[in-house]
């Protein structure tokens, strides 16, 4: 019989997870179907957001050849019935203090502080990117964990090489690029851009580094269709930026800068943003999600 989730006693609450403690030396690391823009988690979950997370985290998981923070299967039996699908057993870590960005493509808030100092994260671009332009080589953009509410703050190299060391600062970088590049082939395998990433990485026991978290989901990744990408202009994605695009069109009404939370998401809105996952999912994994039930991998 599968424990109780109040049997495992609750450690914390992100933006989307929920993490609980098994052991001395596991967690379960619970994906809820919490939906969060412009650092604020709106009033409106998405049906399946969770199971898409851990479906699409167990087949990254898996197809990528780096240490990661699983410690049993999707089925596990220590997952209780009622999180089954959308909750991970995991190994205790030291978790380090960055989120791991990795851009291959200029969008979103590297192309914000492109445009006001020619730069990313102390990085040099060429002049006249623009959005969704293509880079030379995928870059390493970490930035600072922000609390719930608070902005995620980008930061240069040297800052990471302050905190960590230069050896562990390098071996986190070269890490993050070495996944994303093979995440990148794999998605173009099935039509896909992966325009940009983010990763978090923890230490064992041991001192290595192991990757964490979640891992190139929708949630984490921006992934845009190939057949309709163009520089130049802001391209359709597999995440929740049909979200954003509506919270801050004019039908929403809501106002983002006056600091009140964002309204209830409408029906269409939800449903449109609950298919881009599911087909961000299955388009990359070639599995059905109908058949997603938290399987062996």
């Amino acid at each position: 019989m599968r424990p109780q989730l109040s049997s495992y006693p609750h450690l914390s609450a992100g933006k989307v997870r929920e993490i609980y403690e098994i052991d001395d030396d596991t967690l379960l690391l619970v994906a809820s179907d919490r939906i969060s823009a412009y650092d604020h988690v709106l009033p409106t979950e998405i049906p399946d957001k969770g199971r898409v997370l851990t479906a699409m985290s167990v087949f990254f998981f898996n197809e990528l050849d780096v240490p990661n923070h699983l410690a049993g299967p999707a089925d596990d039996e220590r997952i209780p019935e009622e999180v089954l699908g959308r909750a991970l057993v995991c190994k205790k870590l030291e978790m380090l203090p960055f989120e791991c960005v990795v851009r291959g493509y200029l969008t979103g808030s590297g192309l914000k502080e492109y445009r006001d100092t020619g730069a990313i994260c102390g990085i040099e671009l060429p002049e006249g990117l623009t959005e969704g332009s293509r880079l030379e080589e995928p870059i390493f953009t970490p930035a600072t964990k922000a609390e719930i509410g608070e902005h995620d703050e980008n930061v240069s190299f040297d800052q990471v090489i302050c905190i960590l060391g230069r050896e562990r600062a390098e071996q986190l970088r070269d890490a993050s690029i070495a996944i994303y590049q093979h995440a990148a082939k794999l998605a173009a395998e099935h039509g896909l851009i992966l325009a940009d990433t983010k990763f978090e990485f923890g230490l064992d026991a041991d001192d290595n580094l192991v990757l964490a978290d979640e891992v190139l989901t929708p949630d984490s990744s921006r992934y845009w269709p190939e057949s309709s990408y163009a520089e130049g202009q802001v391209n359709p994605s597999f995440d929740k930026q049909y979200v954003r695009d509506w919270l801050t069109s004019s039908k929403s009404g809501w106002k983002k800068d006056v600091g009140t939370p964002p309204p209830p998401l409408p029906g269409s809105v939800v449903e449109a943003t609950r298919e881009r996952y599911i087909e961000a999912y299955e388009r990359i994994s070639d599995l059905r999600f109908a058949e997603w039930h938290g399987e062996p991998a």
